[in-house]
């Protein structure tokens, strides 16, 4: 299919392009993004790309992020521009990534990515341009009622659902964004209307990697930025008794056994991480059971809290199935959360979102 019948063919829903007024989509130069600005279009949007240049390890091969989301946009004829991040991603992204492992955390930066490059970029654009909304290809629900507040809710497709990913966003995003995949029942369905539009990126496989890493291993990233993280150090039981040494703590996650290269009566855990001693500390599995934690850098979409204390589902993990809990706020952006029955290997650095039904209601960093 040439460029002209493709663009012809998402069009021919509408009488004029533009009809539903002026939306940015981020282009990252996958399928995703692609058919999300695909089906914009066909909705009558005037839609304008947006390619974001981020930093990558330079030992890596150049990334094609760019020139991808470049032909994305030449095949539907929609304008791109290409904004160059590097230093933001690096200094917000990549540093506090590698500042995590350095505390004995273990990070997701997709989750401050979203809020502080990948959106906010996207909404300084729209403002430069004049446009009311934005997009992006996550698999997420955005209900916009005509009064009261935008909400972010779990995607229909379970599977693909990154609304966990999305938590941090806050209502200045969430009532100028769009989401056309969230209501997508499966994959497969995204992938047959990029082979329908003959769309240049219908065949590009899903990427499961750090972006800033392209497959390669973070360790030796953190060899560069934070090379005393590296360093062997002493395992521990729980009784102080040296039982070996580690090979640096990044190597190691809370709840963690293959790996650690230690002879015992019965299986052993990595309990928790010791940086201030470089020290791995480990024990049987019971022992990684939890009946609460503390998070940090509460956030709500809503803008606040529903209150003080309150009652909500807690997703754990990325892809973890929801639990009942209990959530007290503290003091300084923190809160204490109550799970209804104990939880293993709750990991220090990863994000606990907090719902309502499908709804997100926020979250925070779990503390040690």
């Amino acid at each position: 299919m040439r460029e002209s019948e493709v663009h012809a063919d998402l069009n021919k829903a509408t009488h004029a392009s533009g009809t539903q007024g002026r939306v940015v989509v981020g282009l990252s130069g996958g399928v995703d993004s692609a058919v999300a600005a695909g089906l914009l279009l066909r909705e009558g949007f005037d839609v304008c790309g947006v390619a974001l240049r981020l930093w990558r390890d330079a030992a890596l091969p150049p990334g094609d992020v760019v020139e991808r989301a470049g032909e994305v946009a030449d095949a539907l004829r929609i304008p791109l521009r290409v904004v160059d991040l590097q230093e933001r991603f690096y200094e917000r992204v990549v540093l506090a990534f590698a500042d995590a492992y350095a505390r004995g955390e273990t990070p997701n930066p997709c989750v401050v990515c979203n809020p502080t490059i990948k959106f906010a970029a996207l909404l300084e654009e729209a403002n430069r341009i004049g446009a009311p909304w934005i997009a992006s290809g996550h698999y997420a629900i955005v209900r916009q009622p005509p009064e009261g507040l935008a909400t972010l809710a779990r995607a229909r497709c379970r599977a693909r659902d990154q609304s966990y990913a999305l938590y941090r966003l806050g209502q200045p995003a969430l009532t100028r964004l769009k989401l056309p995949l969230g209501e997508f029942a499966d994959k497969e369905a995204v992938r047959e209307l990029a082979r329908e539009w003959g769309l240049p990126v219908r065949a590009r496989a899903d990427s499961q990697d750090l972006c800033f890493m392209g497959g390669g291993d973070y360790r030796t990233l953190l060899q560069s930025l934070r090379p005393e993280t590296l360093r062997p150090g002493p395992i521990y039981d729980e009784a102080g008794t040296l039982l070996g040494q580690h090979r640096g703590l990044p190597f190691y996650t809370v709840g963690q056994r293959e790996g650690l290269r230690i002879a015992a009566k019965q299986p052993l855990y990595v309990l928790r991480l010791a940086p201030e001693r470089n020290a791995l500390v480990v024990g049987p599995a019971e022992r990684l059971l939890r009946e609460e934690c503390v998070l940090r850098d509460v956030t709500f979409t809503a803008g606040e809290p529903p209150s003080a204390a309150f009652s909500a589902a807690a997703q754990i993990r990325y892809h973890a199935p929801p639990l009942p809990v209990e959530v007290a706020l503290l003091d300084d952006g923190r809160a204490r959360v109550a799970f209804a029955a104990p939880q293993r290997a709750v990991t220090p650095g990863q994000s606990l979102v907090l719902y309502r039904g499908d709804v997100v209601l926020g979250g925070g960093f779990i503390e040690a």
